[in-house]
């Protein structure tokens, strides 16, 4: 009988030296934790979203959800065949050239009035602190850390694997210039070896002057955090970006809610919003928004274009791997708002008519 007990002991021993691994980042603490504790997003031990905010839907629950993500997805959660994307040379752009390029899933990298911008990068080909899980379509690892130019500004919108993935992070260390991110995602940056004097942790409604024309305002999402246990020690938030020729709204994660239209209020019209349109369900429709919903957001926003992300790269729901477009295009068709769908890799020039193919209809 006593090998029970020592069987587990050793297991439980393998399991507390497998989470002090550096990916799974830290928890804050010492004066990183004091600042958050005063912010008013923070209450009771963790941040709040401004509406409450569930993680599952008041009529499932856990058992429910498992039972459906087991057995009850879709046969196509993930594309048959390769997902077909274009290669941009980042690294020899023209100096003048205003593109963005979407890498897949939230991450994108954008060169606008000079500046090189980057946003949740994971190019590591999972989104999970092991790699043999929530692995990326084949295909859609088009871009490599070395492939990628020195950035002016990398924003972090949260902590989870899907946006902070820590084999990026790290090799792109040397060169990143600033990281504009939430209140608790320094700590992470500064386990991983980052100096602390670039790292710039905001709260919600905040302004940062970043140079000559360049103005960040940081405001609400409704989502979480946490890359371990404890859930909202860090802040998720999205950014308004505003450039000297453009306005740009930088969607994090977020569940639909009336925070939208506050901020179209306050800093709209945008030229382009950045929104999540996949990895939604019935079961946690709090947290991810319904592609319709996206829509719905970036008329809230008043955005003349929307760029759907939060697609195309990981499996994390239980809808075919392409619903989210072909959802989030019959409504901006229907809304009259204009989308853009660019392959993977393809560059789309920020400041002309940009119409792509719809390349997803050839993938099965």
């Amino acid at each position: 009988m006593i090998i029970i007990p020592i069987v587990v002991l050793v297991l439980l021993t393998v399991f507390l030296v497998f989470i002090r691994q550096p990916r799974f980042g830290r928890a804050p603490g010492g004066a990183r934790l004091e600042r958050i504790k005063k912010s008013p997003n923070y209450k009771n031990g963790q941040f709040q979203n401004l509406s409450p905010t569930p993680a599952l839907a008041e009529d499932t629950n856990f058992f429910r959800v498992l039972k459906e993500f087991l057995f009850n997805k879709s046969k196509r959660t993930q594309p048959a065949g390769p997902i077909p994307s274009q290669k941009t040379d980042l690294l020899h752009l023209p100096s003048g050239a205003d593109v963005l390029v979407w890498f897949g899933h939230s991450s994108y990298f954008i060169q606008l009035d000079g500046k090189k911008i980057l946003v949740d990068p994971v190019l590591s080909g999972h989104a999970s602190p092991v790699k043999f899980t929530t692995k990326s379509f084949p295909g859609s690892d088009v871009y490599t850390a070395d492939e990628i130019p020195v950035i002016d500004y990398l924003f972090i919108s949260h902590d989870h694997y899907d946006h902070l993935d820590y084999e990026t992070i790290t090799k792109l260390q040397p060169k990143i210039k600033k990281v504009i991110t939430g209140l608790g995602v320094g700590e992470h940056f500064e386990r991983w070896g980052y100096d602390k004097n670039i790292i710039i942790e905001k709260d919600w409604n905040e302004q940062l002057v970043l140079d000559n024309g360049f103005i960040v305002h940081t405001v609400p999402g409704r989502h979480f955090s946490g890359r371990g246990f404890k859930r909202n020690i860090s802040l998720w938030l999205s950014f308004v970006l505003q450039t000297p020729t453009m306005k740009l709204f930088l969607g994090g994660d977020s569940g639909y809610d009336r925070h939208f239209a506050a901020i179209g209020q306050q800093f709209g019209p945008f030229d382009l919003a950045l929104l999540e349109t996949g990895q939604y369900d019935k079961n946690w429709k709090y947290i991810h928004m319904m592609p319709e919903e996206a829509v719905q957001a970036a008329e809230d926003l008043r955005a003349k274009k929307i760029l759907p992300v939060h697609w195309s790269k990981f499996s994390l729901s239980v809808h075919a791997w392409d619903e989210p477009i072909i959802r989030v295009t019959r409504e901006a068709q229907r809304k009259g708002i204009e989308l853009l769908h660019p392959m993977i890799g393809e560059a789309i020039h920020l400041k002309e008519h940009t119409n792509s193919k719809s390349w997803w209809e050839g993938v099965k």
